[in-house]
């Protein structure tokens, strides 16, 4: 079909085909009309595009995801504080040294300190450990469990408490190497059972926290 020179390069009426004058390599380039389909898809995204960013952006109606992210940390941290005040509320020196339930709780502190903690204390508490190159034992680079000194205090809740929040602020650490504060990565009855299997290995260390006599089972409503 000729083209018209007065009617310019754009297809007005379906099924005509219209060509750009401009050719580059004997290529040409159509110029047909856009389907009516395509170009109410074309503006409705634009529309939706522009409303939704002014929503989302400009309003106070919707929540980002940095602030969705904020929100879900804040919960957690909230939680494990929870957790932590209820396990503190329920528990003291004498109950780690000497109640069953603790000492129940044995077996899995040792695999809590055998997964977390042996890399600087080593397995045997001595924070010793065999160097294969060398053939004798050299430091494993934390402090020793084993040699009866307690920097940072002596009682089991003295222990909790330095797992939990890590070397006090302030204080150097072992050797200049300070102990993170477990807290973040173990819950509160974790770090209860490392303390009780701690105890375990030591006993004479702790013998002198008296135990408290358990309170007494108050009788039935008669």
């Amino acid at each position: 079909m000729s083209q018209d020179p007065k009617r310019g390069h754009f297809a007005k009426e379906k099924g005509e085909i219209i060509l750009r004058e401009h050719e580059f390599d004997g290529i040409q380039e159509f110029d047909q009309k856009l389907p009516n389909w395509w170009l109410f898809t074309f503006f409705a995204a634009i529309v939706f595009f522009v409303s939704f960013w002014f929503f989302y952006y400009a309003t106070p109606w919707s929540t980002s995801p940095q602030e969705v992210i904020n929100n879900q940390i804040i919960a957690i941290q909230e939680a494990k504080l929870a957790d932590l005040a209820r396990t503190v509320a329920a528990l003291d020196d004498s109950k780690l040294v000497h109640s069953k339930e603790w000492k129940d709780q044995i077996p899995a502190g040792e695999a809590i300190f055998v997964k977390n903690c042996v890399q600087c204390h080593a397995e045997d508490l001595s924070a010793m450990k065999m160097d294969p190159i060398l053939g004798k034992k050299v430091s494993a680079g934390g402090r020793s469990l084993t040699d009866h000194v307690w920097e940072h205090g002596g009682k089991p809740m003295d222990l909790f408490n330095l797992i939990n929040n890590g070397t006090p602020a302030g204080k150097s650490g072992f050797n200049g190497t300070k102990m993170e504060a477990w807290g973040q990565k173990l819950s509160p009855v974790d770090i209860a059972s490392v303390v009780a299997y701690i105890i375990s290995k030591v006993p004479e260390d702790f013998k002198d926290i008296p135990a408290t006599a358990p309170a007494p089972t108050p009788e039935p409503a008669k």
